[in-house]
């Protein structure tokens, strides 16, 4: 699979005195205005709720995909709903939001999951229909590309959304019964680092730096986010508590991103730091010796707030169900995250 990175353009800002568009002002407008959003919670799944099925990235299906997916979402004792057009290749950033305003707008729907990621998600930013989604709470569930969305209907709704599993996912059993404690039961759940010895954690917890802080729980893909930095899809509150994943990027290209939210305040704005699962990520060519715990130290260690890493969260088969948008206190000691609300009613 190609790096997300392929595809995204690289962005230069510049500083020059003149005067600044009506749209730069109104972007930077909306960006204060999503930081005050209140928190709204979607109603929680109940058995046979239906699920809607959407495929938002630039990514066509296969065949047999929406089967697997049906499978697995009738399993949990859900119903398939299937997007009005999921099954035509469109490639219009338009026409794939459309289906995901089709299915906030559906009352036989309660939960809208995406089959996949892939590319493409923050095209379709611009043409959601945010009041709707207001007046539609439902929950929204994906990860990867999908932060995209995540983020973004985050800070222009203020609703909570889900870094979770999508259809494609390996739905093993830690996964399905951390979903079911957050989005069925509404558990005011403590997220936790996999326990040390356990054979199938792919990084035991390393606190990067002691102690606790509470905040708005906000992050997702690394190379998504750095992607959204100056748009107003990103909220720019001070009171967050910043988690992240990245899938086959060189640790160079995550010192870069990193570097990239470095500058543009966001990290120097969080109040507690996560880093989940860094997967494929290898050293560069040049310098073989540069891990993923030397950037992070160089980076987050500096700030002096609450850091750890190792959260079951990312490109990994047995994931976390994650909040995007609720209250939380985090604890870098113990490598916990626990939630102060349940984040359904």
């Amino acid at each position: 699979m190609p790096s997300r990175r392929a595809f995204l353009g690289t962005t230069v800002a510049g500083v020059a005195t003149v005067a600044v568009p009506r749209s730069v002002r109104a972007a930077a407008r909306d960006r204060r205005v999503a930081s005050r959003r209140p928190v709204i919670r979607p109603p929680r799944l109940e058995p046979g709720a239906g699920v809607g099925l959407i495929n938002p990235c630039s990514v066509p299906l296969e065949a047999n995909e929406i089967k697997a997916v049906r499978e697995r979402v009738e399993a949990l004792g859900l119903r398939l709903e299937e997007a009005p057009a999921i099954r035509e290749v469109r490639e219009s950033a338009e026409d794939r939001a459309s289906d995901i305003n089709a299915m906030f707008a559906d009352d036989r729907v309660k939960a809208l999951l995406p089959v996949r990621g892939g590319w493409g998600c923050a095209r379709l930013l611009p043409h959601l229909d945010y009041k709707l989604i207001t007046a539609h709470p439902k929950i929204l569930m994906g990860y990867s590309d999908v932060a995209a969305l995540l983020l973004g209907v985050n800070a222009r709704t203020g609703l909570v959304t889900f870094h979770g599993p999508m259809g494609n996912s390996a739905w093993l059993p830690y996964t399905v019964e951390h979903l079911r404690r957050i989005l069925f039961a509404g558990e005011a759940a403590t997220l936790c680092a996999t326990a040390d010895g356990d054979p199938q954690a792919e990084t035991p917890l390393r606190t990067i730096t002691p102690g606790t802080a509470r905040g708005r729980l906000v992050g997702g893909n690394l190379t998504v986010m750095a992607s959204m930095v100056g748009s107003p899809y990103l909220g720019g509150s001070d009171d967050v508590i910043l988690f992240l994943e990245e899938v086959r990027e060189p640790i160079s290209e995550v010192d870069r991103m990193l570097t990239t939210l470095e500058m543009a305040g966001i990290l120097g704005r969080a109040r507690g730091f996560v880093f989940g699962q860094c997967t494929s990520c290898p050293a560069p060519e040049l310098d073989g010796d540069l891990t993923l715990d030397r950037v992070l130290d160089d980076h987050v260690r500096a700030l002096g707030i609450p850091a750890w890493r190792g959260a079951p969260i990312g490109h990994v088969e047995r994931q976390l169900t994650v909040p995007v948008g609720l209250p939380v206190e985090m604890d870098a000691t113990r490598g916990t995250i626990r939630l102060l609300k349940p984040a359904v009613i």
